[in-house]
């Protein structure tokens, strides 16, 4: 099989804008570069900065509970720790998520853009050290398969943007579905090597347009009335770090 990288995507605020990148530098047994970094807390999570743990996707600002969430269209400067926001209706906004007046202002603007809509009170969270706010309690990296999302879109007779998904990694190359038996198997992309974790399973999330921000396609049970599984995606966990970029050769060993 001859895979390639088709796309490289960082999330830097969870459940918001997925931000392209021509390339990364994966780092053994970490998360992907500059991904789910913050976290917009939807009321109290009982999260603890002194002692971070893996917490539901359900205790924050996330599509599978809020798709007016994808209303917005953010941006990160890592270089600068500033993040802007707009959304139809509403004054951009412009604040360092690095600083307790720039997070306020984030979580002021998100509450007029979310309305009844979030639970409350909202706050920004930022991942101590290398705590970052995953889906996975393990796995840090993911990658879908883009023949697998276009076999899903010809059952379900209409277009399925990948980026319902909201993986790291796109391939292109494989053959739809033979991701799903990987589980153990080493993978090296460009200059990286991992190892398979798992199948992804799939939430409301997927449910939910990124452009339009309407749930629109029942994609998990999609999945499971097509196939019997309700996964698309899987899982790595880094072994030896290197560089990865758009157009890179995917290697299942």
């Amino acid at each position: 099989m001859h895979a390639k990288v088709a796309s490289l995507y960082r999330h830097p605020v969870k459940g918001f804008t997925p931000e392209r990148l021509s390339g990364a530098t994966l780092e053994a047994g970490a998360c992907f570069p500059c991904d789910r970094l913050y976290a917009v807390e939807d009321g109290p999570s009982g999260f603890d900065a002194d002692a971070p743990a893996h917490l539901s996707k359900m205790k924050f600002t996330v599509l599978a509970k809020i798709p007016a969430v994808a209303r917005a269209r953010t941006a990160y400067d890592e270089a600068t720790g500033v993040l802007t926001a707009s959304a139809e209706g509403l004054a951009p906004f412009s604040g360092d998520l690095d600083d307790a007046d720039g997070r306020r202002g984030f979580e002021a603007w998100l509450a007029a853009l979310l309305g009844d809509e979030a639970k409350g009170p909202l706050r920004v969270l930022e991942g101590p050290g290398a705590h970052r706010f995953m889906d996975s309690k393990s796995g840090f990296v993911s990658i879908v398969n883009l023949a697998s999302v276009r076999d899903l879109a010809e059952k379900v007779g209409r277009p399925v943007d990948p980026l319902r998904f909201r993986a790291n990694l796109y391939v292109e190359g494989w053959p739809a579905w033979v991701e799903n038996g990987w589980t153990g198997r080493t993978v090296r992309v460009g200059a990286a090597s991992a190892q398979v974790l798992k199948p992804i399973v799939r939430c409301a999330a997927t449910h939910v347009d990124p452009v339009t921000a309407e749930r629109d396609i029942e994609v998990v049970k999609a999945l499971f009335d097509n196939y019997g599984h309700m996964f698309c995606g899987i899982y790595l966990d880094v072994t030896e770090g290197g560089a990865v970029s758009e157009g890179d050769a995917v290697v299942v060993e």
